[in-house]
């Protein structure tokens, strides 16, 4: 099992600064970000290499096949625009030999149900096509029912894996996140029963104030996020543990860079203890 952080976890830093606090910290990869990626991929790879990291799970630079609907975060309205800045970001981001590359759906905007689903199926089939072609591990990613109208309508690890078979994608797999399967009932006997599905795993837990948006460490918030995670190891998933911290100034996010990544690094740990 390999220890990685998601670059999201230190948003005030560069690509650099992360490469080289994760090292430090004894994380044994990076989760990349691509818009923190500089366009140098020859000096990025060479950046990596150095530094001894492997890359884990990449978030594209347009990350929903339907607009998202977060403050700064919207980009293109078009989704015929955002499935090609995928296929895109699926080209480039092979070069750097991920455990997976991930997208969601995006929210139901002002379509119906049914009309998302058409797009969204359309779009993982020409996005998995490009995923092929370069020998990524691609995976769709559920987000929890409180971002259905910002992030993703689709909510479960179970959802998402119905979806892929509608579209006849087997070789695709489902992007697990302990903060988005936190109180999905049916999460672990999923993960027990379909753990090699399974192209990666995000850790993070839910705060225990129902009031806070932001995430916390894992354990931070009880055990759930270790039961995840060991029920996801029982089915047989075996990649990167990758912590990924959305925060605010004021909390996670305003911690030193390697403060930050020493905390981080003692979390996911404790997961495998």
């Amino acid at each position: 099992m390999r220890l990685a952080l998601s670059e999201i976890s230190t948003v005030r830093s560069s690509f650099a600064e992360d490469v080289r606090a994760y090292a430090a910290a004894g994380f044994d990869g990076i989760g990349i970000w691509e818009f923190k990626l500089p366009e140098d991929d020859d000096g990025n790879l060479a950046l990596l290499g150095s530094a001894g990291l492997g890359v884990a799970n990449c978030i594209p630079a347009v990350p929903t096949i339907l607009q998202l609907r977060l403050p700064g975060m919207e980009g293109p309205p078009d989704p015929e625009e955002r499935i090609a800045a995928l296929c895109a970001s699926m080209r480039r981001l092979a070069r750097y030999e991920p455990g997976c590359v991930l997208c969601l759906s995006g929210p139901l905007g002002g379509h119906s149900e049914a009309a998302a689903r058409a797009i969204v199926r359309d779009g993982l089939v020409r996005i998995a096509t490009a995923a092929r072609e370069t020998g990524v591990r691609f995976g769709l990613e559920p987000a929890h029912p409180s971002q259905r109208g910002s992030t993703s309508f689709v909510n479960t690890a179970a959802e998402a894996a119905e979806l892929l078979d509608e579209a006849g994608l087997d070789d695709v797999g489902v992007m697990v996140d302990t903060f988005n399967l936190w109180d999905d009932p049916g999460a672990v006997d999923w993960l027990r029963e379909n753990g090699r599905r399974v192209t990666g795993l995000h850790v993070a837990d839910r705060p225990a104030d129902p009031g806070r948006t932001d995430r916390v460490l894992p354990g931070e918030a009880g055990v759930r996020a270790k039961a995840l995670v060991d029920a996801a190891r029982a089915g047989g998933w075996d990649g990167y543990l990758d912590v990924e911290i959305f925060s605010d100034p004021d909390r996670f996010w305003g911690l030193p860079l390697d403060e930050a990544t020493r905390r981080a690094q003692a979390a996911a740990s404790a997961l495998l203890d």
